[in-house]
C-alpha cells in the first residue's frame, strides 16, 4: 500500500470536514428561515372584521392575529376581481403585466415560473396549496391552461370557483366526513400540513385560498347560531342616495343592479348576517391553523399573512359585488404577524399605502429569496420596523372586465384617489372623479368639480394618472388584448379617435379568431397570437377574411 503524503492526508480530511460544514450551514439556514402561512379570503370587505372597527361582528382569531402583529389600513387590490388579483398576488405584477383575467386569458408559464410558490420551492421550501386557485397556467398566450398541481408538495386546490361542499372538491374529499363544509376543511388541511412539515428540517410555505365569503351564499350551518336574529349598523355611505355623484359608467355593470338583486336594499340584516357567518367560519379555520403551529412547536418561527383578493361593496353607495375602484371594493383587510419581532401584542397599525402586488416581494424577502425582475410590488418587511415609512407613491386600480362602459383606470395615493372613466359612446361622457381620502374615506364628495379648493390636487393626480398610463402603454403584455386599453384610458384623446382605434382592435381580434378557427378546422394546426402572422398560410387567410368583410359591408 502506498504511503499517504501529508498533502494527500489533509486533502482527504478537508473534504469531509467541508461537507460537514456545508451541511451544518444548510441545516442552520433551514432553521433560521421562517415558515410562511399565507391565507387569502374571497370578496371580504374591511368592515367584516372587529379589528377594523366594525361593531357586532365576531372574528376573535383574526382580531388576535392583528393584536399580535400589524394591521394595514390602506391596503388595496390593484384589480378588484379574483382571477386577476390572484395572479398579481402570486407574481407581484399588475394585471396588464400578467395578462391574466376573465375575458382575457390565463397566466403564461413564464410569469408562473417567477411566482412565490415556484421560487420558494426551488429555494428548498416545502410548499402546499389548498382552496380556490383562481387561474390556470398556459405554456403560451392563447393556449389551454392547467392547474399547476405538480408545483406543490401538497395539493388541496381546485378549478374554477370550487365548491362549498367538501365532497365535491376532488383534492379535499378525504376531509368531507368530518368537515362537510369546505371552509373548515381548509383549516384541517393546513393543520395536517403543518404537523407533517414540522417533523422535517425544511422550512415550509402553506398557502390557503378560502372560497368564502364568495357567493353563492352558503354558510356552514354549524354556525347558524352566531348571528341569528342580529341587526347591523349600516355604513354612513349606504344606499343609492350616497352614490348619485358616481359616474354613469359605474352604473352599467352588475354591481349596480345587485344592490336590489342581492337584497341590500330591503333585507340588509339577513344578507349581512349570512355574509358575516361565512367570515366567522374563516376565523375558526384561522384559529385551527394557529393552534396547529403552537402544537407543532413552530409558531415562534412562522410568519402569518392574511388578506383578501378583493373587497365587497355590500350596499355602500347603492352598489353590490366588487370590481369598481371604490374603497369598499378595492381596499381590503391585510394583517401580518411575524413572531420573531419584539412587538408581539402591541396591536400595531400601518397606514402606509400597500397593495396585493406586495405579497410576493414580502414572502421572498422573508425567505431570503432573490426578487425576479419586473415586479411592481415592494416588500412590507421594512414597514414592520417602521409603519410610517412610505413604499409606494401611488398604486393603479384597474378594471378591464365586464361591459365596456365600466372599464376604468384609477390611481390612489395615501391621501387622494383619481378615477378616469374613458368610455364616451352614445350619451356617455368621459368622466373624472377625485376623492380626498384623508378627510373623506367614504368617498362622499367628488372633488373633481371643486376647482376652487382642489385645482392643484386635481392637476397633480392627473399627472400621476398619466404616469401610470404611460407604464401601461410601455409594459403591457403584447397579448390577451391589453394594449388597446392604453388608448381607452388616455385622457387627452377625444372619443372619436378612441372609437376608431378601438374598432380597429376589435376588428383585428375578430379576424384573428376567424383565422384561428380556419387553421384548426381546415389544416389541423393551431397558432398563438404572436406566431400566426409569421406564416404565409395565416397571411393568406387574413386577406381572404378581410375581403369577405369588405364584401359583407
Amino acid at each position: 500500500m502506498a504511503m499517504m503524503t501529508k498533502p494527500m492526508f489533509f486533502r482527504q480530511l478537508v473534504h469531509p470536514v467541508t461537507m460537514l460544514v456545508a451541511c451544518l450551514v444548510i441545516s442552520l439556514e433551514a432553521t433560521e428561515r421562517p415558515n410562511i402561512v399565507f391565507l387569502l379570503s374571497d370578496d371580504q370587505t374591511t368592515y367584516s372584521l372587529g379589528c377594523y372597527g366594525t361593531p357586532g361582528v365576531k372574528t376573535p382569531h383574526l382580531d388576535r392575529l392583528a393584536h399580535d402583529g400589524m394591521a394595514f389600513d390602506n391596503h388595496y387590490d390593484t384589480t378588484a376581481i379574483c382571477m386577476a388579483s390572484r395572479a398579481s398576488v402570486m407574481t407581484g405584477k399588475y394585471e396588464y403585466k400578467t395578462g391574466c383575467n376573465f375575458e382575457h386569458g390565463p397566466l403564461v408559464q413564464d410569469h408562473w415560473d417567477a411566482s412565490y410558490p415556484v421560487l420558494l420551492r426551488k429555494a428548498g421550501y416545502r410548499t402546499a396549496f389548498a382552496g380556490k386557485f383562481g387561474f390556470v397556467v398556459s405554456p403560451k398566450p392563447g393556449a389551454r391552461g392547467i392547474l399547476p398541481e405538480s408545483d406543490f408538495d401538497w395539493w388541496g386546490g381546485g378549478p374554477g370557483q370550487t365548491f362549498y361542499e367538501t365532497a365535491k372538491n376532488e383534492s379535499m374529499k378525504r376531509y368531507a366526513a368530518e368537515y362537510p363544509h369546505s371552509t373548515l376543511s381548509y383549516g384541517a388541511f393546513g393543520r395536517d400540513f403543518i404537523s407533517e412539515s414540522a417533523k422535517g428540517d425544511q422550512p415550509f410555505c402553506l398557502s390557503i385560498s378560502f372560497k368564502a365569503p364568495h357567493r353563492p351564499v352558503s354558510p356552514d350551518p354549524k354556525f347558524d347560531h352566531v348571528y341569528h336574529g342580529k341587526t347591523f349598523t349600516k355604513p354612513a355611505n349606504y344606499g343609492r342616495q350616497n352614490g348619485r355623484h358616481f359616474s354613469k359608467q359605474s352604473q352599467q355593470g352588475r354591481q349596480y343592479v345587485r344592490f336590489h338583486e342581492w337584497g341590500y336594499s330591503d333585507d340588509y340584516d339577513r344578507v349581512m348576517a349570512l355574509y358575516y357567518q361565512q367570515v366567522y367560519a374563516i376565523d375558526v379555520a384561522v384559529g385551527m391553523i394557529r393552534e396547529a403551529l403552537e402544537e407543532a412547536g413552530v409558531a415562534d418561527n412562522t410568519v402569518v399573512i392574511y388578506t383578501s383578493d378583493n373587497g365587497f361593496l355590500c350596499g355602500s353607495h347603492g352598489y353590490g359585488s366588487k370590481v369598481l375602484p371604490y374603497e369598499e371594493a378595492s381596499r381590503v383587510p391585510m394583517i401580518v404577524f411575524d413572531p420573531r419581532h419584539g412587538t408581539k401584542g402591541q396591536a400595531r397599525r400601518c397606514d402606509a399605502l400597500t397593495g396585493n402586488v406586495d405579497i410576493t416581494p414580502t414572502i421572498l424577502d422573508l425567505s431570503g429569496v432573490a426578487f425576479p425582475p419586473g415586479m411592481d410590488g415592494k416588500s412590507l418587511v421594512p414597514l414592520y420596523e417602521n409603519p410610517n415609512q412610505p413604499i409606494h407613491e401611488y398604486l393603479p386600480l384597474i378594471n378591464v372586465w365586464g361591459p365596456a362602459p365600466v372599464h376604468s383606470l384609477a390611481v390612489v395615493s395615501k391621501d387622494w384617489k383619481y378615477v378616469f372613466w374613458g368610455y364616451g359612446e352614445e350619451d356617455f361622457e368621459p368622466t373624472e372623479e377625485l376623492y380626498l381620502l384623508r378627510e373623506d374615506p367614504l368617498e362622499m364628495i367628488n372633488q373633481a368639480t371643486n376647482t376652487d379648493d382642489h385645482a392643484a390636487a386635481l392637476q397633480r393626480m392627473r399627472a400621476t394618472y398619466d404616469r401610470a398610463l404611460t407604464d401601461w402603454k410601455n409594459e403591457a403584455v403584447p397579448y390577451h388584448n391589453y394594449q388597446r386599453f392604453g388608448i381607452l384610458f388616455d385622457r387627452e384623446l377625444p372619443w372619436s379617435e378612441k372609437r376608431d382605434a378601438l374598432e380597429w382592435w376589435v376588428s383585428r381580434r375578430r379576424i384573428w379568431l376567424q383565422i384561428r378557427r380556419r387553421l384548426v378546422r381546415e389544416h389541423h394546426t393551431d397558432l398563438n397570437l404572436r406566431d400566426w402572422g409569421k406564416t404565409g398560410l395565416a397571411n393568406e387567410l387574413a386577406l381572404v377574411i378581410w375581403a369577405d368583410e369588405r364584401n359583407l359591408n
